[in-house]
């Protein structure tokens, strides 16, 4: 059935408004073709563009529910036939919402600037460690030597050190047995030193050993390098690269929890497909251990300057590819639902 010329109009006119940031007039032109011909239309253009107009409002207002409403209209656009654009685009939002600290939902310890009960919680939490750290210091004790206690230390230095063998076990889309691969990736010290000197030292100690992807978006990446909570809330830098929680100082944190690697986005790499980028929040400078990895289907280059690139997969990226297709939907809806778990790393 032929797409009716008023829900044609309503579309161009709707897209106008979004240029030119006129987002509630965009989604009264886009109300207007639901009510009107909810059963003529095309369903999953309309939410389309419902979706990009939550989006440009988020984007300029900064507000979670904004975000979590656009991601939802574009859910509804994928259920009801949108392609692969329009995941793209939701992807996009996805990454913005990481970028500010924003969920979909369930835990969250800040929300729209206000700490949730978890946010007080942890804060109290905090405030105890603190006071307890306090007390092992007056008592001469070193807490680097407390945090790394069973820690191998003085690491070999990684010079030279620029290929990784990654194993990776997984269940594939549409299958219920797990298969274990091996990818190779080629780091790129040249371009990325600090980047892959935190990653090597965290491989050469055994941190990445059995820790899972927590994180699969299909069309976009598989995320992972979280060796403390193994949820996407933790982890941290090998050692001290002259930051903490992203704040550049000359005196190394007294916690190794904040641990953070400088940004080193602006070295001519870029998001290509088959490449390995470092995950942080929107502050700059606040890498830790967790890193994603591109598959052969996903571009993402909005993340170009923002985010550090420091290799790129040379063998076994259709791996990559097939995780990234995995089901998802467990603790969130990027959270697989079978284990893809990192079983090792192997520095040589």
């Amino acid at each position: 059935m032929a797409t009716p010329q008023e829900v044609k109009e309503g579309w161009s006119n709707a897209q106008e408004s979004i240029d030119s940031g006129d987002y509630a007039a965009a989604l009264s032109s886009l109300r207007e073709i639901w009510a009107s011909n909810s059963k003529d239309a095309d369903v999953h253009q309309t939410w389309s563009l419902v979706a990009d107009a939550q989006a440009s409002k988020a984007t300029a207002s900064g507000r979670s529910g904004d975000y979590r409403k656009s991601i939802r209209h574009y859910e509804k656009a994928l259920d009801k036939g949108a392609g692969k654009d329009v995941r793209r685009r939701m992807n996009r939002v996805r990454s913005e919402m990481d970028e500010r600290g924003i969920g979909m939902g369930g835990f969250r310890l800040v929300d729209d600037g206000a700490p949730t009960v978890y946010g007080i919680f942890a804060i109290v939490v905090v405030g105890m460690l603190l006071l307890v750290s306090l007390r092992y210091m007056d008592e001469g004790l070193n807490l680097s030597d407390l945090f790394n206690s069973g820690k191998e230390s003085d690491q070999p230095t990684s010079s030279g050190l620029d290929i990784a063998q990654m194993t990776i076990s997984y269940v594939p889309a549409g299958s219920t047995a797990s298969q274990t691969v091996v990818v190779i990736l080629d780091l790129n010290r040249d371009a990325a030193p600090v980047h892959v000197d935190n990653f090597v030292k965290l491989a050469q100690r055994g941190d990445f050993d059995n820790t899972p992807f927590h994180r699969v978006i299909d069309d976009f990446m598989i995320q992972g390098g979280d060796y403390t909570n193994g949820d996407g809330t933790g982890g941290h830098a090998a050692e001290f690269y002259g930051f903490c929680d992203g704040t550049e100082t000359a005196t190394p944190c007294p916690n190794p929890t904040s641990y953070t690697v400088p940004d080193e986005a602006d070295n001519g790499l870029l998001h290509l497909p088959c490449t390995i980028s470092m995950a942080k929040t929107s502050n700059p400078n606040t890498g830790g251990s967790q890193f994603f990895l591109i598959p052969e289907d996903s571009t993402p280059n909005w993340l170009d300057g923002q985010h550090t690139v420091f290799g790129s997969v040379t063998s076994g990226c259709s791996f990559i590819t097939s995780i990234s297709q995995v089901e998802t939907g467990g603790q969130s809806e990027s959270t697989p639902v079978h284990a893809v778990t990192l079983e090792s790393v192997v520095i040589s």
